[in-house]
């Protein structure tokens, strides 16, 4: 599913953008891409206090900095081409300018329940068209973790579950797809009905489940794929599978979906406290599509 040119990564310099320069550049060797490693630099105080040499000395750390994380790019993944690129301003307005032709951009994350309001790691995944990984700790905590794909019957959850498989299929690991469908929007056509029959709900949204993983795995039989239904809100059974997973992948707007800009109430949930790497996906669809839903 990836189209862009290269792997973006964001860093500067702390451990939590060390930890996603070692994610993106194995992402890029697994892909045969290059790897794009960028830093924002920016001048800490007010523009009216704007001094020549002042900047100039910000500007040269920043160049520091990014050659630092080029050189443990370089480390991290032999024999790909890793470019740098060092742009002036936020982080956030830095990687949204060259989101567009990346096939996928890696940032790094504070541990889980500290993601302050207006994060970069946030704000990205709610805006760029292109899917996001954030990842939180080192990767080899994780060991042998799955992968695990929120699934909840709409183009959102396909989006989510294409990248999935692909990430299970490059990195050789198993897939747990998860509908966690106690939700009223979980229910097909939100009939509420179901909710009065436990028995009903399982075959109706199990069948649901099944036939959105289905496509994908015939078209990834390699890997090992389960799938999970539970009466449960999907944030609370994403968090359960979430414990010994190495990435979990949302869409960024599933069938709960609000405002356009926004990042999805679940998605959302999940970067802020789930303890792995998070991936969110834009749904297939072109920008301005409604989402269908499909099963």
């Amino acid at each position: 599913m990836s189209i862009g040119s290269y792997v973006l990564v964001g860093y500067d310099g702390t451990t939590e953008s060390e930890n996603a320069l070692r994610w993106g550049a194995r992402e890029a060797g697994l892909r045969h891409l290059p790897l794009t490693v960028c830093h924002a630099w920016r001048w800490p105080f007010p523009i009216s206090h704007i001094d020549i040499e002042g900047t100039a000395i910000v500007k040269r750390m920043g160049e520091h900095v990014l050659d630092h994380g080029v050189t443990l790019a370089e480390r991290f993944a032999p024999g790909v081409k890793v470019s740098k690129r060092l742009l002036d301003g936020p982080a956030y307005a830095a990687l949204m300018h060259l989101t567009e032709d990346a096939a996928l951009v890696v940032i790094g994350s504070h541990e889980q329940d500290a993601l302050p309001v207006g994060s970069t790691a946030l704000r990205l995944p709610a805006r760029a068209r292109r899917p996001i990984v954030v990842v939180r700790g080192a990767e080899s905590r994780y060991g042998d973790g799955e992968v695990v794909v929120g699934v909840d019957g709409s183009v959102g959850a396909d989006a989510a579950l294409a990248f999935a498989f692909e990430e299970a299929a490059l990195r050789d690991r198993r897939l747990r797809a998860v509908y966690g469908c106690w939700e009223p929007t979980a229910a097909p056509d939100c009939d509420l009905s179901l909710f009065d029959d436990e028995d009903k709900l399982r075959r109706v949204c199990g069948a649901r489940l099944e036939c959105q993983v289905a496509p994908w795995r015939v078209r990834y039989p390699q890997v090992d794929a389960w799938t999970s239904l539970l009466l449960k809100p999907p944030r609370q059974a994403l968090f359960e599978a979430a414990e010994n997973a190495a990435l979990v992948v949302v869409g960024n707007r599933g069938l709960g979906g609000l405002e356009q800009l926004c990042l999805g109430a679940t998605s959302s949930a999940v970067l802020q406290h789930v303890p792995c790497a998070v991936a969110v996906v834009q749904p297939l669809c072109e920008p301005g599509q409604s989402d269908q839903r499909t099963g």
